[in-house]
């Protein structure tokens, strides 16, 4: 499959490892996915998103991941839904971080080392593995947004996997990268009429 991907594609894969080191997460997760793609330049991703008005708002969107990991990395979807059962998940949030210090549920989401949960993913697994190296394994949702990205490409019957593949299947998913996204005006919908017509100029 890695055969597929353009030079941009495999540029955000890597950085997407990058950003999981500097970071020090166990695992690469769909957020460091998004922080690759937000560092591309001339490609069609990154035509996509400044048409979409997120140049320059880089920090905005690294603010929002961040809020969204120190509440364990559940988006606002799930602590809504937390809500409706009562469960205040600031609250618990704020109670957790006065015992165990700022960012200590950031630290139990990230830390999956040993115990074999969470990333549902050993080093050196998956045909992504060779090229990154083992450097650090993909979680399940990452390794998702691999596999759609395909199904993309596939649905525009394009022979490669692009960036803008790799994007859109982060917006199309559930989770906190595709809410950050849709927050900053960058929607599935969007992107597709961007990159593929519908009125707009589309991504050369």
């Amino acid at each position: 499959m890695f055969e597929r991907f353009t030079k941009d594609a495999r540029a955000v894969v890597l950085g997407a490892v990058g950003h999981a080191e500097r970071l020090e997460a166990e695992a690469v997760e769909e957020q460091h996915m998004l922080l690759a793609l937000l560092d591309r330049e001339a490609s069609r991703a990154s035509f996509a998103l400044t048409s979409l008005g997120l140049a320059g708002r880089r920090e905005s969107v690294q603010r929002a991941l961040a809020e969204a990991r120190r509440r364990g990395g559940l988006s606002r979807a799930d602590t809504d839904a937390l809500s409706g059962l009562g469960i205040d998940v600031s609250a618990i949030v704020s109670r957790v971080e006065e015992a165990h210090g700022e960012g200590a549920l950031e630290a139990a989401h990230g830390n999956t080392k040993g115990n074999g949960k969470g990333n549902d993913s050993g080093r050196g697994k998956g045909w992504w593995s060779g090229f990154v190296g083992g450097r650090r394994p993909f979680a399940r949702g990452a390794k998702d947004v691999l596999t759609e990205s395909l199904r993309m490409a596939l649905a525009q019957q394009d022979r490669h996997i692009g960036d803008e593949h790799l994007l859109l299947a982060l917006a199309a998913r559930p989770g906190v990268p595709s809410e950050v996204l849709a927050d900053h005006g960058v929607t599935y919908v969007a992107l597709r009429r961007v990159l593929y017509g519908g009125g707009q100029a589309k991504a050369g």
